[in-house]
């Protein structure tokens, strides 16, 4: 069976001699080797058999080396050229490297340091089309037609987005003043910020991406910043970071209100100052990119607790975006399962499946505590479950208390085996009744309180326990009782 060939070589070099000595130690390890004797012949050769490089003789009959490389590099200026040459010294290296040639090799060439040279190149020239793939896909997947929905607050939301996008497309400066997304967990900051980046003029350069609380606060500053080598006991060579990665680009900081003090100081001086210090470092590096940032958290409280720095949050903000929770965006909800369970109906190769007419009303009444991410799940979750074409009230059972009537109606003497849990739910609402007729307030977050604190006490502060005396998910039930403020163990 013939190997696959690690990569293919143009040799254009009228030197015949040296041109096949070239070609048989390059076949030898495995390359697919192409010659040609003029340039004229190598341009020719090269539409045809589109090479990962080129190997550039400098002294040609008819067309020159450097004109030869002037028309590659207007055919496709990704493909990396070597000029080879057995004079012409530095002048020419220099005119060669100007006009595009990834590097330079003087005759005559040894063969061992021409092969290192291809792989080096070749791995190079692979992860920039890697890089440019994903950085394409990204950009296919973002842009504002992405941000899915008809609701007043998504329209008010696409409007100041778009907005910003004209605005950005007459700077001067090219300074792009810094953005700070707010939104609860789950309902799409991220999509936002890429729309910012793919759809503004910074679209072709990186949007590079960090969570600031999903690592220790400590390593976010030296993932952020880069380091030197022998800065810290494990540094042991140099590490650049994401700010220099986004050069010319987009830096998205999501969960900002996680960054320690110290990350905050040197966000300041990247905002005010746009330059940066490389942990260890002796010198500040300039730097241009936007900063996005994003939050659920309340910034303003978190500055009045000391626990944010006022400056920063003021330079965060210069821009506001809010982006609404599901449960605010009415018919979204019914718009937007409908896309998820066609994207993953082709995933799993179900392309006919559809929401039945009955799941669409219990849909919009559920609360959503975990938004769109949650419903994205959701779907994904009932397309797997179900076994026709219909996704009805049975596939979304698992959405818990709030498709709960829905689904017992639909079920009828099916749902017996779930009695128990439901007598429990039924019994906790009886006693909240009761409560609530003996003087309590009807406040509706009061109510819910007592009732969680009361499942937790039964079921000796088992989460699952509890979600079954509830009617609900443990996701949801750890969501609210996040939000209530409450412990596991019940109280406050």
């Amino acid at each position: 069976m013939t190997a696959t060939p690690t990569g293919a070589i143009l040799v254009i070099d009228d030197e015949s001699t040296l041109a096949r000595n070239i070609a048989l130690y390059l076949e030898r390890h495995g390359f697919d080797v192409r010659v040609a004797a003029s340039g004229e012949d190598g341009l020719i050769q090269f539409a045809e058999f589109k090479p990962d490089i080129v190997l550039l003789d400098h002294n040609l009959p008819g067309l020159s080396g450097l004109e030869v490389l002037q028309r590659l590099q207007t055919s496709d200026p990704e493909v990396p050229v070597v000029l080879m040459t057995g004079f012409g010294g530095v002048d020419v290296a220099v005119n060669a490297m100007k006009l595009g040639a990834a590097d330079y090799l003087s005759k005559p060439v040894s063969l061992g340091e021409l092969k290192l040279l291809i792989d080096r190149l070749l791995g190079q020239h692979r992860l920039a089309r890697t890089v440019g793939y994903y950085q394409s896909r990204d950009a296919q997947a973002s842009g504002l037609d992405k941000i899915i929905g008809s609701s007043g607050p998504v329209q008010a939301l696409r409007e100041r987005i778009q907005r910003l996008l004209n605005a950005d497309g007459q700077l001067t400066d090219g300074d792009s003043p810094a953005v700070l997304i707010r939104g609860d967990t789950g309902t799409g900051k991220e999509l936002v910020a890429r729309a910012l980046h793919f759809g503004g003029p910074r679209a072709a350069m990186p949007f590079v991406e960090l969570n600031c609380g999903a690592m220790p606060a400590h390593l976010v500053e030296a993932e952020l910043f880069g380091y030197e080598k022998g800065a810290f006991t494990d540094a042991r060579e140099r590490k650049l970071g994401l700010v220099e990665t986004a050069e010319g680009g987009t830096l998205f900081l999501d969960e900002i209100g996680e960054a320690d003090a110290s990350t905050q100081v040197k966000l300041l001086k990247l905002l005010e100052d746009k330059r940066f210090r490389r942990l260890g470092g002796l010198r500040d590096q300039a730097v241009n990119l936007r900063i996005v940032s994003a939050t659920h958290q309340s910034l303003e409280a978190m500055v009045a607790e000391k626990r944010f720095r006022a400056d920063l949050y003021y330079r965060l903000r210069i821009i506001e975006l809010t982006v609404p929770p599901l449960r605010e965006r009415g018919d979204d909800i019914v718009t937007l399962a409908r896309h998820f369970v066609q994207h993953h109906g082709q995933r799993y190769r179900r392309p006919d499946l559809r929401l039945a007419p009955e799941a669409e009303p219990a849909l919009r009444r559920y609360r959503w505590p975990g938004n769109v991410r949650e419903l994205r799940n959701a779907m994904e979750q009932a397309v797997l479950m179900s076994s026709g074409p219909t996704l009805g009230l049975r596939e979304l059972v698992f959405l818990g208390a709030d498709m709960g009537a829905d689904v017992g109606a639909e079920m009828g003497a099916d749902g017996a085996a779930d009695a128990g849990g439901d007598a429990h739910a039924a019994e906790a609402d009886a006693r909240a009744t009761s409560t609530a007729s003996e003087g309590e307030d009807l406040n509706l977050e009061a109510a819910e309180r007592r009732l969680i604190q009361a499942a937790l006490r039964r079921s000796n502060n088992n989460i699952s326990q509890s979600a079954r005396l509830l009617g609900i998910t443990r996701d949801t039930l750890r969501y609210r009782l996040e939000r209530l403020g409450l412990r596991e163990g019940g109280g406050d």
